[in-house]
């Protein structure tokens, strides 16, 4: 009897984060949807078992601690291991009276945007590292974007927001030399500019579409690309 893997996706109440969770449902994963707000974590769990997913809730806040260490705890009652972890929850950050520009830059903002964006993803990854050392294939996806290239330099000019994911591909490397001599594979994705909350909806991309290269790269066979940053393209240079 083949049991289902489980998936860990934060963030995944709406937005690119659900489409993940769906994506990874509908190819045969059990989803754990990590998400803050416990009314939309479980609307989403809801909808989530209505599209045939086999979903649970996992509370969870990735500035906490405490609320990683439960969450992880969570995980391993419902699933006993893990088998893909995506790194989904993110922010922007402020960027009213010039907050983002560098050169009146808050950087109470930054900290703000860097406690969600690269320290959360720390937090969640190492909390759930033993859950997915069970895994005969551990995947880590983290949600990046190409905001975060040095080559590229591309989108509006948000400091704190495009630093932080130059920040991420760097600990996603940095994690990938880590695992080398593992079977543990990690990589940083850009979904592209998505119609979502975060863009005001105002973006050519849908949320599954974004999704796709986070489903692939979650996927990826033994022996596949580790410490790159992917999207739909291929290798994004940074």
């Amino acid at each position: 009897m083949n049991v289902a893997k489980t998936a860990l996706v934060t963030g995944a109440n709406k937005g690119i984060g659900f489409a993940i969770a769906r994506g990874l449902g509908d190819i045969g994963f059990r989803v754990a949807v990590g998400a803050r707000d416990d009314a939309r974590r479980k609307e989403a769990v809801e909808r989530l078992r209505a599209a045939g997913t086999d979903a649970f809730g996992v509370a969870l806040d990735v500035t906490s601690d405490d609320s990683v260490a439960a969450a992880a705890a969570t995980v391993e009652r419902a699933a006993g291991s893990l088998d893909v972890l995506v790194n989904n929850a993110g922010i922007a950050g402020r960027v009213d009276g010039g907050r983002q520009d560098p050169t009146t830059l808050d950087l109470n903002v930054v900290r703000t945007v860097l406690e969600t964006n690269v320290f959360g993803v720390v937090r969640v990854t190492n909390a759930m590292l033993p859950l997915l050392r069970r895994s005969d294939a551990p995947r880590i996806v983290n949600m990046s974007s190409n905001m975060g290239s040095l080559a590229l330099r591309t989108g509006p000019l948000l400091a704190a927001y495009a630093s932080s994911k130059t920040m991420l591909n760097s600990i996603t490397v940095q994690y990938a030399r880590r695992f080398s001599d593992t079977n543990i594979i990690v990589n940083a994705a850009c979904p592209g500019h998505v119609a979502t909350d975060f863009t005001g909806f105002d973006a050519p991309r849908t949320p599954e579409q974004g999704a796709a290269i986070a489903i692939r790269l979650a996927t990826l066979p033994d022996g596949g690309p580790s410490g790159g940053f992917f999207d739909d393209g291929g290798a994004v240079p940074w």
